[in-house]
């Protein structure tokens, strides 16, 4: 679900990788997204993710957003557009 979201949000092509649950590593009984391990400047990756856990490795970096479930007038991810259109 999150391809058709990320396409959506990302009209001008500002992503330049989306990973996923393969990528994650399995800590205390959770998927955590380790940043570390992707080689690149943390100053400029993001974590956009409705669960804590998955980004306790990486806190600084995280936009935390609210779990999403059915809600046709859900606009959280609208909300946060700024953040890549400056």
């Amino acid at each position: 679900y999150a391809d058709p979201v990320s396409d959506l949000l990302d009209k001008r092509n500002v992503f330049r990788s989306r990973l996923f649950r393969e990528a994650c590593v399995f800590h205390k009984g959770n998927y955590v997204k380790d940043l570390a391990r992707l080689g690149r400047d943390l100053n400029k990756t993001l974590i956009m993710d409705n669960s804590p856990a998955s980004y306790a490795f990486h806190p600084e970096n995280a936009i935390a957003v609210q779990t999403w479930f059915d809600d046709p007038h859900d606009s959280e991810l609208l909300e946060v557009l700024p953040l890549w259109i400056g």
